[in-house]
């Protein structure tokens, strides 16, 4: 029997006021937090940190009063919040729509149609989870740092520290979010903390790997206006994306065969005659778990078609696609904590192309299947990794993560509105304008890429697949080296021969950003250097990392505070 919480307000655990604390907290509290934070880092920098330790760190508050055991409570609270931030993150498709130039759908049949592409998302995450991280046991790197971390907030000192230094950093954000346009030198040199904080984040390898792109892409864009790749005054990324597109395809190539190479052997050798007894914990009804994906497959192709009156027949080819992509993007989260959403958008597009696809809109709707769906598997995928090392019931997880997909789609559509009323130039199509016309806080590096690949499905132009093969070529030569040679030295991990994924980041931003990532990345690593770090601590909670994410937070609650404000001045 459960031992009796600390604190005489907290519920017992198990009971239905015990879940609704955890769901209200997860969903209605950290998951907005989480949201707005994920989609302000869309619309600013194109790729979102995910808020499992957000919610971890604040959910093991929350869950404390309840010793060791609360690790399953604070678990349960992240797993929800996490699903709410990486639906609001998919806002990104109502802000191409608008830059397509296409018509807007009543909010309603948007939210619909994301509640059951989610849905959809979560079954095929949970049907692959018993190959993926019960029989394979990949390392799922993200959802071992938030086991660790939950394990090691039941020390009630650690927990505070840590949530110092996350409060520390939100507060830093917030400040320089509100005060920057009346600080004159904070926006002379595009300063940005979201920007900062994501280096912070990623850590310098990454960080100064992207500035190594961003500064090849500029050196280089004489040479692409002499090739006619570019127009004069052109930002080198409307170009640069596209190789760095091939080259994140050309990386995974290399990175898959070699893990299929060595994960069918070690499935072969786990894999027994006869299935052990399974735990009660890791218990799922099989048969309704398959009735569920049907289910949800089936209402999203109804939603898309009677909704937003998109073909059947290219909903049934993304849905099929989705198969595919939920495994392979598993093992690549389940190895690297990479998930290449925007290449399974990509790849979507251009297979469907091939079927005679010709309509962008078209492209944009049946892609956003994809984009959600691989999303929201990989996140499944992930945050059971994370209840498989603390013995959390998997059931119970997973009607979590559905609670936060139902919250998260609507906050998807509610975010990419409010943003974009509030900060008219998110309305504004990246993809035409000339260099010196690009905002420098708002890269929509995400929105940019898909704009890019949906527009060549009607303006063809022979070059660009030719910038998106040298980029295949550019990765899968720089990655077959990188796997040969093992580079452990900083200088060549990072600068001479840094990684394809980490270097494409240069590519899809503007130079500022790719700078001030970098700036952000060198910081952490000097102040991780001269401070001693707990070696039990991982990573995710080493100082500057949560300070790092902190400057996301406040950052993004400045931008939606200073939005709402300007929206009610305007309305009264």
């Amino acid at each position: 029997m459960d031992a009796p919480p600390r604190w005489k307000w907290l519920p017992r655990q198990g009971g239905w006021p015990y879940h609704l604390l955890l769901a209200a907290t997860g969903m209605l509290l950290l998951g907005p937090l989480a949201g707005v934070t994920a989609a302000y880092m869309t619309f600013s920098l194109g790729f979102f940190v995910g808020g499992q330790v957000l919610a971890g760190l604040l959910g093991s508050a929350v869950t404390a009063g309840y010793g060791s055991a609360g690790k399953h409570g604070a678990n349960y609270i992240q797993t929800a919040a996490a699903s709410v931030a990486s639906m609001s993150a998919m806002g990104v498709l109502v802000q191409a729509m608008v830059w397509m130039g296409l018509p807007q759908p009543p909010a309603w049949h948007l939210i619909a149609y994301f509640v059951c592409i989610g849905m959809f998302g979560v079954g095929v995450g949970m049907l692959y989870t018993p190959v993926l991280v019960d029989k394979l046991q990949l390392t799922f790197p993200s959802g071992l740092a938030v086991a660790n971390i939950l394990r090691a907030l039941t020390d009630p000192s650690l927990l505070r520290r840590s949530i110092g230094k996350l409060g520390g950093g939100a507060a830093v954000g917030l400040l320089t979010g509100l005060s920057g346009e009346r600080i004159g030198w904070l926006g002379a040199i595009g300063f940005s903390a979201s920007t900062f904080g994501a280096g912070m984040v990623v850590g310098a390898r990454i960080g100064v790997a992207a500035v190594v792109g961003g500064l090849l892409g500029w050196a280089l864009t004489p040479a692409f206006v002499a090739m006619g790749w570019l127009e004069p005054g052109d930002p080198f990324r409307k170009i640069t994306f596209l190789i760095a597109l091939g080259m994140i395809m050309g990386a995974a190539i290399v990175d898959l065969a070699l893990i299929f190479w060595r994960a069918l052997p070690r499935a072969r050798a786990i894999a027994a005659p006869d299935d052990p007894p399974v735990d009660d914990w890791r218990r799922v009804h099989r048969g309704r778990l398959v009735a569920w994906v049907i289910l949800w497959a089936v209402a999203t192709v109804a939603t898309g078609h009677f909704l937003l009156a998109q073909p059947v027949t290219f909903l049934l080819v993304a849905i099929a696609l989705v198969f595919v992509f939920a495994l392979v993007n598993g093992i690549s989260v389940g190895i690297s904590d990479s998930n290449p959403i925007s290449s399974a958008f990509v790849v979507s597009v251009v297979v469907m192309a091939l079927m005679g696809l010709a309509d962008p809109g078209v492209g944009l709707m049946a892609g956003a299947i994809l984009l959600v769906s691989t999303s929201v598997a990989c996140d499944m995928q992930q945050d059971r990794s994370t209840g498989w090392r603390l013995g959390t019931p998997r059931v119970l997880q997973f009607r979590y993560q559905v609670l936060g997909i139902l919250v998260g789609a609507v906050l998807a559509v509610v975010f990419a509105r409010l943003f974009m009323s509030a900060y008219p130039v998110l309305v504004q199509d990246q993809t035409v304008m000339k260099a010196g016309e690009q905002p420098a806080e708002w890269g929509s590096a995400m929105t940019y890429k898909f704009v890019g690949v949906l527009r060549s499905l009607t303006d063809d132009k022979p070059y660009q697949r030719v910038a998106i093969l040298a980029g295949v070529v550019i990765g899968f030569a720089i990655e077959l080296a990188r796997k040969r040679l093992r580079p452990r030295s900083f200088v060549v991990d990072a600068i001479l021969l840094p990684s394809p994924y980490a270097l494409s980041f240069g590519g899809f931003f503007n130079l500022p950003t790719s700078l001030w990532l970098g700036a952000g990345g060198v910081a952490a690593g000097v102040i991780e250097a001269r401070t001693r770090q707990d070696s039990e601590v991982p990573p995710d909670m080493s100082g500057s990392s949560l300070f790092g994410g902190g400057l996301i937070a406040g950052d993004a609650i400045a931008a939606l505070a200073i939005g709402i404000t300007g929206l009610l001045a305007a309305v009264f």
